[in-house]
């Protein structure tokens, strides 16, 4: 498990900042936390921020942003990303105050390693991916970058379940009522292709002789009547 994402800084654009004037136009934001309720109306670099979303990094990580009025860098969550339309650039964030008491729901995404070490994938078979998100419950604070899965070993047929992974402490799945499936290792299509076509010739010589057994037996049948 690798370390969280290095926090992201977010400067505010200050109109009166020559430096800020020169950039791109900023980007509006909203503030907010879960305890009072309210909003505060910002705006961030655009340069900045679209460097964060080219990055992947607007997701629900730790980012820290200067608030007018008030002293030092907040810590916040991004949640959500209003996108432009057109430019697919973004417009708008929502970021979420929290402190390291926060707890929040996010989706962390699921890697997988040592692929070279699977006899099923070796054999042709097929990593099919159930789930490419877990969603849990984290600390705001240290929220995992990812999920690895190790695929040593595992073979056609063979499936990963969300319990392989060792979580970070303070880190719980959102469903607990069950060992859900992340990824199995399927058949490949021509492996799938020949064991229907076997389990067919089966189908129709059980089939076949079943029809041969029942014309017997109407045989039989026929033959007592005719005595």
């Amino acid at each position: 498990m690798r370390a969280p994402w290095p926090k992201q800084t977010f400067s505010i654009a200050n109109p009166a900042n020559k430096q800020v004037r020169a950039a791109p136009a900023p980007i509006a934001a909203k503030a907010g936390c879960l305890a009072c309720f309210t909003a505060v109306a910002i705006q961030l670099k655009s340069n900045e921020i679209m460097k964060a979303y080219l990055n992947g990094r607007l997701r629900p990580q730790l980012a820290k942003i200067d608030v007018p009025g008030e002293e030092g860098q907040q810590p916040v969550i991004p949640r959500a990303v209003q996108i432009h339309p057109v430019k697919g650039t973004p417009i708008h964030v929502d970021f979420m105050r929290v402190d390291e008491k926060t707890r929040i729901d996010v989706e962390v995404p699921v890697r997988f390693i040592n692929d070279e070490e699977s006899p099923g994938l070796k054999r042709g078979g097929v990593l099919n991916v159930v789930r490419h998100t877990i969603d849990v419950y984290a600390p705001a604070t240290a929220i995992p970058e990812h999920f690895e899965f190790d695929l040593t070993g595992l073979d056609i047929g063979d499936a990963l379940h969300v319990s392989a992974v060792k979580m970070p402490e303070g880190v719980t799945p959102v469903t607990t009522d069950r060992d859900f499936t992340i990824a199995t290792i399927a058949a490949p299509s021509a492996v799938r292709s020949e064991e229907d076509e076997a389990a067919g010739e089966e189908g129709a010589e059980a089939a076949e002789a079943a029809g041969d057994e029942a014309e017997e037996g109407k045989g039989d049948e026929d033959g007592g009547k005719e005595d």
